[in-house]
């Protein structure tokens, strides 16, 4: 991996994992693309709006401090001139708490913008499921839209009429902005019009997407009161969807989509009336004395999941038995997999919930601490006692009987994470110090074990010696003894053998002096089950193995 593609893999592969799990998630109970992308769209706006609210108040905090300095800066630049003005502007700038690099917060918009966009970019520009699918006017959601014909131009209407909605959103949310701001969000926009302009229509449907849903977020914040519209509107867009549950029979909607679109009612219903409430509950839940949030205990249970799910356990698995990892014609050291695993999980817990952590009120971060402790422990308790009895599993991480669990092994499995979850965050509270030192202990021992097993699969692998020839390798035949070759016919019949040589004789020819074994099976599907018994007997049989 190169350093682009770490920077990569932690910045963006989380953000595109999430795009992958909503999107799959929509998909596999709508099984429609189109609307799956505006599920999509509509859960990640949702997810990433308290991201977006404190870029805006970031904004207006540097909008505010600019403009409160502008007298100050304008008279020292017409009284000053050269390094005596430069040193007037730093003393003044120190005077007010003020740092020229605040004026980057300016360019918050544009800077929280790239990363969701190439995570979009990269997932749905390659999606296979869009590949011929329609929606709507649109033929093909895996191409330009194509939707108007001028002059025997094909003219793609999408783009145009995702730009005309930033053009709406920025005019309504630039009112009072310098024009250096305008400026910026303006030329965002035609930038996406010419970058999207031939791109796949699922891209740009979804952009366009965001882009409504941009605009209305910017007309709400120009309400006096935004809270109480949002509750109301969510109010009635969930009453007008359920009345839609209400007469789908008429509209000839299936059960399940019938069912879809009266979760959705219940749930903008719900919503709008917690938006309601939301003020008065936190007056309630509002304790004297508040627990002042701790970044250390937040940055060492983000660094427990990244390292447990990063590299401790994929560690665990692949140096079980590296070489398995390992194709001789086409070498990777499979300790660039768990790095791999590492990055994105570096990615997730550390650097993307730390962005949320940040974002988050005081007491929101007291919460988020305690949560991250909690998933810390549920993690732990899941993989130690869990789902260690599901068979062989293979280089491609797929078991070989599946990932399946009975009923009453979900049960279990519910109430004892609830459990451990419930003591944890006891614990939490009760004891911030003591947990703030389990989790360092908890992070310094499977950072251990987990160099411990690295460094096993490092001198399993270098065992493996491949050849120059075109990177297969070598196999030498003695010139004087007796040599012998067995072929091993994966997942093939044995019985169809003696008809392809009648069939093609010249194979015969080619394989004389070989013996012909007509009642051999193997004892599993693949050469890596039959071949311990062939070479070490009875003894290397899946039987005799399971026994010892």
């Amino acid at each position: 991996m190169s350093f682009f593609e770490i920077i990569g893999k932690i910045v963006i592969g989380p953000l595109k994992l999430v795009f992958e799990t909503v999107f799959h998630a929509a998909y596999d109970v709508i099984r429609d693309p189109g609307v799956s992308i505006i599920f999509l769209s509509l859960a990640m706006n949702i997810l990433v709006l308290p991201l977006y609210r404190r870029a805006d108040a970031m904004q207006e905090q540097a909008r505010d401090k600019e403009a409160s300095m502008r007298c100050g800066v304008s008279h020292i630049k017409k009284t000053f001139s050269g390094n005596e003005r430069m040193m007037m502007l730093q003393t003044y700038y120190r005077q007010n708490n003020y740092s020229p690099v605040n004026a980057l917060r300016g360019s918050v918009s544009l800077l929280r913008e790239i990363p969701f966009f190439m995570a979009a970019y990269q997932f749905l520009s390659r999606l296979n499921i869009l590949q011929g699918v329609s929606f709507g006017p649109i033929a093909d959601l895996s191409k330009p839209d194509g939707l108007i014909t001028v002059f025997g131009l094909t003219v793609n209407l999408l783009p145009i009429l995702m730009t005309l909605i930033n053009f709406i959103s920025s005019a309504i949310y630039l009112r009072g902005f310098p024009l250096k701001t305008k400026i910026q969000l303006y030329g965002m926009a035609v930038f996406f019009l010419v970058f999207l302009y031939s791109s796949p229509s699922g891209l740009v449907f979804y952009w366009t997407l965001n882009n409504v849903f941009s605009l209305i977020k910017n007309v709400f914040y120009k309400l006096k009161h935004p809270k109480r519209a949002l509750s109301a509107l969510s109010a009635a867009v969930g009453i007008a969807v359920t009345a839609v549950y209400l007469f789908a029979d008429g509209l000839g909607l299936p059960l399940l989509k019938r069912n879809i679109v009266l979760t959705i009612g219940v749930a903008l219903i719900l919503v709008g009336a917690v938006i309601a409430l939301s003020g008065r509950l936190s007056v309630l839940t509002r304790s004297k004395k508040e627990p002042a949030p701790s970044g250390k205990r937040f940055l060492a249970a983000a660094l427990f999941l990244a390292v447990f799910t990063g590299l401790f356990i994929p560690l665990n698995f692949i140096s079980a038995s590296p070489q398995e990892y390992v194709d001789v014609t086409c070498y990777y050291n499979p300790l660039w997999y768990a790095v791999s695993a590492f990055c994105l999980a570096f990615g997730t817990f550390v650097l993307w919930l730390g962005v949320f952590y940040r974002l988050a009120s005081p007491r929101g971060r007291v919460i988020f601490e305690r949560l991250m402790f909690a998933a810390c422990g549920a993690a732990a308790v899941n993989y130690m006692f869990f789902g260690t009895k599901l068979g062989f599993i293979s280089p491609n991480l797929i078991y070989e009987g599946g990932l399946w669990f009975s009923g009453a092994e979900t049960l279990i499995n519910v109430f004892v994470v609830t459990a451990a979850v419930a003591l944890l965050l006891l614990l939490a509270v009760k004891f911030p110090k003591v947990s703030g030192a389990v989790l360092l202990t908890a992070v310094s021992a499977v950072t251990v074990m987990s160099g411990i097993n690295a460094v096993s699969t490092a001198k399993s692998v270098n065992e493996i010696r491949v050849s120059d020839d075109g990177g297969m390798p070598n196999f030498t035949f003695s010139k004087n003894g007796r040599n012998v070759a067995v072929i091993l016919l994966d997942r093939a019949i044995s019985e169809d053998l003696p008809y392809m040589f009648n069939e093609k004789p010249e194979l015969k020819k080619q394989f004389d002096g070989f013996t012909y074994y007509s009642n051999v099976i193997s004892f599993g599907g693949h050469t890596n089950m039959g071949a311990p018994a062939l070479m070490g007997g009875y003894e290397y049989t899946p039987v005799e193995l399971n026994k010892r």
